[in-house]
């Protein structure tokens, strides 16, 4: 059985799914189809349901859960691993409604968690991600909310940290950090599901027993960017939650959901999780 599988470029993706898509490890029948993305377009294809599993913001699962169930492996959570709030000089965040602020796609968690922690703050520009940096140095905009690798480089460039934007959360909520997962077709037979969630599991096991040997999957994928970083990368967003979710994993998410329907004033219905 042949099947889609959308993640993003990102060292901690490709770090995930290498053994997978590469079959470094026994896929019990199934082939994976990889289509890598940033996790903007893949979270506007989730409305079209195009892939048969892939990576998502959580509010463009939330928005999804007609179509798609979080599997317990593969998703990215954590303490500390927030999106950041950058700037070229000293900002005012008291008059926030007034300045423009870069976000890497309305859908993602990094502009959840900006709503979440700045009601206010509505004159939003979505961008790529890779290209909110520049976008801040250049003064395009006042104030960029960065993800991924841009964790590591935004000082390099003369930028800095306005707030952890992911702190607020962690302070407020006193749980971790759910930023993306991996979701799963809900028309896929629950075996199917099942068999994708543990092979991502495997995928995980075996990433985590080559040591700190960077495949060249992750390379290739990673244009360019320093082997420190995509090391420092991996090591933010890959840990024991990616492995499986475990309760105190789904609680974060349970909290997010409830947060955001709240807010969206959404009602729902469907299970988030594979059971």
């Amino acid at each position: 059985m042949k099947l889609t599988l959308g993640f993003s470029p990102c060292p901690n993706d490709t770090f995930i799914f290498d053994a997978l898509v590469n079959k470094k490890i026994d896929t019990e029948g199934l082939e994976f189809e990889p289509v890598l993305e940033d996790v903007q377009t893949l979270n506007t294809w989730a409305t079209q349901g195009k892939l048969d599993a892939t990576k998502l913001s959580f509010p463009a699962l939330f928005n999804n859960t007609n179509s798609y169930a979080i599997l317990n492996a593969g998703s990215a959570l954590g303490q500390g691993v927030g999106p950041l709030l950058i700037a070229r000089g000293d900002v005012d965040v008291r008059n926030i409604e007034t300045l423009r602020i870069a976000i890497p796609g309305e859908n993602t968690t990094a502009n959840f968690l900006l709503r979440y922690a700045f009601p206010q703050a509505n004159n939003k520009v979505p961008l790529l991600f890779s290209s909110i940096e520049d976008a801040v140095c250049e003064g395009e905009v006042d104030l960029g909310v960065i993800i991924h690798e841009n964790r590591f480089t935004y000082q390099k460039k003369g930028l800095h940290k306005v707030c952890d934007l992911g702190e607020i959360w962690e302070q407020r909520e006193s749980l971790p950090i759910p930023l993306g997962c991996i979701a799963v077709k809900r028309s896929l037979p629950v075996d199917v599901q099942k068999k994708i969630d543990k092979l991502i599991k495997k995928s995980v096991a075996f990433a985590f027993s080559q040591g700190e040997r960077l495949s060249p999957y992750v390379v290739e994928h990673a244009q360019a960017m320093e082997e420190d970083v995509m090391r420092k990368h991996i090591a933010l967003y890959v840990n024991d939650y990616t492995a499986d979710l475990g309760e105190s994993g789904k609680k974060a998410i349970q909290k997010l959901h409830e947060v955001y329907l709240s807010r969206e004033e959404k009602k729902e219905i469907k299970p988030l999780f594979v059971e």
